[in-house]
Order: structure tokens, then C-alpha cells, then sequence
């Protein structure tokens, strides 16, 4: 069993940086894909970013690229997602997954997806 517990969300303007963080308790968290979505009010849950065990594979969703970041630190159990030149349209619920299927790949769709944080909230001002 995973748990993921996510930190770091609030209200900035547009241009501001903010960094997700999300601690992962359980076993065998090295073997898990990891990753960002996101849920705006009234949308689906979308993809965001997501990384494999070790950061060799990494994907990020087009209207990120350049301006997200994610990372993980294994011996600290957790991954973080570094966001920059934050843009309204950022505006989301983000939530951190975990999968226990998905070995050194990374995939964008939320079925591959079995665990995932409560959510922390982002805001940004135009």
C-alpha cells in the first residue's frame, strides 16, 4: 500500500513560482511511476507530468513544457513539481499519483494511475 500526502499549493500572480512537493509512504516506492495531475472546476482530471522510478523517463503535458519541472528524491520519498511562470489557466486542483503498474513507463491517462494524494490547491491571479 501507497500513501501520498501533497504540500506546497496557494494563491500567486500570474508570472509567480510554486513547488509541489508530495511525500509517499509504503513499500517499494523506487518501483512506482510518479505523477502530477490537475482538475480544474467543471473539467477532467488532466495529466500534468509523471516520471519513472529514477527520473530516465520523464513526460509533461504541451501547455507545461518549459515551465514545469518535476523531480524526485528516492531516499526522501518524494516527488515534487517545480511550476514557473504560472498562468491563470494553471488554476487547479493538483493531485499526486502513484502506480504500481507501470515499471519504467510513463504514461499520461489517470487509469494507470491506483494511488493518489488528497489534492492541493492552486490559484493564480491575473
Amino acid at each position: 500500500q501507497v500513501q501520498l500526502v501533497e504540500s506546497g499549493g496557494g494563491l500567486v500572480q500570474a508570472g509567480d513560482s510554486l513547488r509541489l512537493s508530495c511525500a509517499a509512504s509504503g513499500r517499494a516506492f523506487r518501483l512506482n511511476t510518479m505523477g502530477w495531475f490537475r482538475q480544474a472546476p467543471g473539467e477532467e482530471r488532466e495529466f500534468v507530468a509523471a516520471t519513472n522510478w529514477n527520473g530516465g523517463n520523464i513526460r509533461y503535458t504541451d501547455s507545461v513544457k518549459g515551465r514545469f519541472t518535476i523531480s524526485r528524491d528516492n531516499a526522501k520519498n518524494t516527488v515534487s513539481l517545480q511550476m514557473n511562470s504560472l498562468k491563470p489557466e494553471d488554476t487547479a486542483v493538483y493531485y499526486c499519483a502513484a502506480s504500481s503498474m507501470l515499471f519504467g513507463i510513463v504514461t499520461d491517462s489517470t487509469r494507470d494511475y491506483n494511488y493518489w494524494g488528497q489534492g492541493t490547491q492552486v490559484t493564480v491571479s491575473s
